[in-house]
């Protein structure tokens, strides 16, 4: 069956141009037949059309039906897994009855070595695709608005989709919403009589993944082992000295919670700006005595204790509210992406810890206009869970409440029924009204921990990270590819001069106890040239020194000026937040809507992870001898 036949969108005809029905795409069950253009396009021995645009036709289809003859989805009682591990739940088969009434046997269109007819269909699919206008999986991986994966995700085998609300379904204008829940806490932290007077947001300031080292007074970036790499006392930073010395091999622990704390989430920005501020206040004495005998410590608590009155008090929501177009960022595509989902037969969940009022008025901003068909956003949710209590929801049982009015009224109950809406209860509590547990489910949120991390964890759900900074660190990444190409450079170049002098070195070395160097070459040159050659070589390298360090420092101030790319910590290490999300994180992406790009469907397999030894295994152009000389 080649690829057009599927796609539906193509009328085909013979070489002798004898015409056939054109194929039905159904939209909404509606029904549009494809008229074709009269240029002809031969691929295989078949003559595809280019389609005009969809016209609706008169005809009745009911979409349930469509393919249920040709077409079977393998179910879980007859589920295998694949070579890769996955799942093969919700994998589409030919039936092999629809093959024989056609006398079909399914070979005779595919004969030859499948490495062959592989390569040729590949070809094939990737002209579809590009006439149809739609960008492959591969195409829209490489883009600030790919999904890119950790561990390979059989999408098809997922049958629930859980989703958090804010930053996830709900995507938030930093400036706007941490500016106004910065500004709150700075009005109680006044309140409370610290000097706050001449200090502003500066949402520049930190970056998600930072860690907040409450003992010092210090914000830092660590990389994938937990070494700090970078550092800033309240808002000055540190330099490359003062971080070793003050930090030497300490490794950050995100554990031991009394000192790190780690901005998991674009909620941190707010807290973590206000914090770094106040240090300084401290640190120049301001701050009065009579707030009793303050550390850095204990500053951290008050800020903390000002921020969390910004959001109990309910004002800054309440603003929120009233005005959502000022805060909230639009997505047009974004219902689109769940609704292919749900009509794809996933059961779609909402579990967030926002509360009844704030959930409904947000959804209903964010998605209701874009819907089709006068739909609202609880059409699209089979079980909405407001006030869950994350991460506790995914590691304790709390009872569980029906919200049976629309002014959030609410009762007692045991059992999540498909349709309603709740408060509280637990994640064991919807696996259980669902009767569908782990690795079927997947789950959607933007904070590492709540949402990632323990879901993983105690239950062994699927897991996708929402994180919007993606996009930016993309096209930072892609500007400053000239630029790290020539610190790459000058790096390697650095390497070879520094092999050169290290081997004159040796061979000096060995000279000074009377024994011969590594080479007859380097045995025989005299003294004077030996100390001529490594005083230039060490001039060289010197040199180089100070025109690399300047350029490590301002790699990646393209995405930060301070900290640099969000996945980074130097030049080719890992950051601790990229550590977390490859272990914690099935797949990641900027949006959720990023999801259309993919249909319901995808199979997303993890990429190659380099070694330090890949370089010379998979591009040695010669296998090594020990007899080569």
């Amino acid at each position: 069956m080649y690829a057009a036949e599927v796609f539906g969108v193509f009328a085909v005809r013979g070489r002798d141009s004898s015409p056939v029905i054109a194929p039905t795409s159904i939209t909404n069950n509606k029904c549009f037949k494809i008229a074709a253009f009269t240029t002809p396009t031969f691929r295989n021995g078949v003559n595809f059309r280019w389609a005009k645009p969809l016209t609706p036709c008169r005809c009745t289809v009911d979409s349930k039906s469509v393919g249920d003859d040709v077409f079977s989805v393998t179910p879980s009682n007859k589920s295998d897994v694949d070579y890769l591990g996955e799942s093969t739940k919700g994998d589409l088969n030919v039936k092999m009855e629809h093959l024989e009434a056609f006398g079909i046997d399914g070979h005779a269109s595919l004969d030859g070595p499948i490495e062959e007819v592989a390569r040729s269909e590949a070809r094939e699919a990737e002209d579809l695709l590009k006439d149809l206008g739609i960008a492959s999986p591969s195409s829209s991986r490489n883009s600030p608005r790919g999904i890119f994966c950790s561990r390979t995700l059989n999408l098809r085998s997922i049958s629930v989709i859980g989703y958090d609300m804010d930053y996830t379904l709900i995507q938030y204008s930093v400036m706007a919403w941490e500016g106004r829940a910065y500004d709150y806490c700075m009005e109680n932290l006044k309140n409370m009589g610290f000097p706050v007077d001449g200090l502003a947001f500066d949402p520049d300031l930190v970056i998600r993944g930072l860690v907040i080292d409450k003992e010092k007074g210090n914000l830092v970036k660590a990389d994938r082992f937990g070494y700090i790499k970078r550092a800033m006392h309240g808002t000055k930073m540190l330099s490359t000295r003062a971080v070793s010395e003050m930090y030497g091999r300490e490794l950050v622990d995100l554990r031991k919670e009394s000192r790190w704390e780690f901005l998991n989430t674009l909620f941190s920005v707010s807290e973590a700006v206000a914090y770094m501020q106040m240090v300084d206040r401290l640190d120049d004495g301001t701050i009065p005595a009579n707030l009793g005998p303050l550390d850095y410590k204990g500053l951290y608590k008050a800020v903390g204790k000002a921020l969390f009155w910004a959001h109990v008090e309910g004002r800054l929501k309440s603003e929120i509210m009233s005005k959502p177009e000022l805060f909230v960022e639009p997505d047009p595509e974004l219902p689109l992406a769940l609704l292919d989902q749900k009509e794809a037969g996933k059961k779609l969940l909402l579990i967030t810890n926002s509360d009844y009022h704030y959930t409904d008025k947000m959804m209903q901003h964010s998605f209701n206009r874009f819907l089709p068909n006068d739909m609202g956003w609880r059409d699209l949710f089979d079980i909405v869970i407001v006030s869950a209590r994350k991460p506790e929801f995914f590691q304790t049982s709390h009872p569980m409440y029906e919200v049976v009015t629309g002014e959030g009224l609410m009762r007692p109950c045991f059992k999540a029924q498909t349709g309603g809406l709740y408060s509280g209860g637990s994640a064991q509590m919807v696996e259980n009204s669902l009767d569908i547990h782990g690795d079927e489910i997947l789950y959607v949120g933007d904070h590492i921990y709540t949402d990632v991390s323990q879901s993983k964890v105690h239950l062994r759900w699927r897991t996708a990270l929402i994180c919007r900074e993606l996009e930016d660190e993309y096209n930072a990444l892609i500007g400053s590819r000239n630029y790290r190409e020539s610190l790459v450079e000058l790096i390697n170049q650095k390497e070879v001069v520094g092999d050169l002098f290290n081997q004159l070195r040796l061979a000096l070395q060995r000279r000074s106890k009377d024994r011969p160097a590594q080479t007859l070459a380097a045995t025989n040159m005299n003294d004077e040239d030996l100390t001529d050659s490594m005083q230039k070589l060490l001039i060289v390298m010197q040199r180089l020194d100070k025109k690399i360090a300047p350029m490590l420092e301002a790699d990646g101030e393209l995405f930060n000026s301070r900290w640099g790319f969000l996945s980074r910590a130097g030049l080719w290490d890992k950051s601790h937040l990229m550590r977390q999300i490859e272990k914690y994180a099935d797949i990641y992406t900027s949006r959720v809507s990023n999801f259309l790009y993919y249909t319901p469907f995808m199979y997303f397999r993890s990429q190659e992870q380099n070694l330090a030894h890949d370089s010379y295994t998979h591009y040695c152009s010669q296998p090594y001898n020990e007899n080569s000389s």
